[in-house]
């Protein structure tokens, strides 16, 4: 498995994205640092990666109610980069549409 997982696009981000359009979010793999993260975003982009903002987020237990009783699980901890790329430069996700 790579050290990226996919990019982040959602509302919160996009929003980030309009504000500063030389930032970009991913969820990365857990144990990957921040070197890793920057290569790895040159590497498969072609772009400067100027710096790389990583968050842990901890699964979150969940539980609902059925039928059968009170059913619990918990949500898949992640890692979260946002990375700033050099001024000018953006990634465009859906070029390819």
């Amino acid at each position: 498995m790579g050290i990226i997982i996919k990019p982040i696009v959602t509302e919160k981000q996009t929003m980030i994205t309009d504000k500063k359009p030389n930032r970009v979010g991913f969820r990365v793999s857990p144990d990957a640092n921040k070197i890793e993260i920057k290569k790895a975003i040159e590497d498969l982009y072609g772009v400067t990666v100027v710096s790389v903002n990583t968050m842990n987020y901890s699964g979150k237990r969940k539980s609902r109610y059925t039928k059968s009783g009170v059913v619990t699980g918990k949500e898949a901890a992640f890692k979260k980069a946002i990375v700033t790329l050099k001024e000018g430069e953006t990634i465009d996700f859906f070029s390819n549409i």
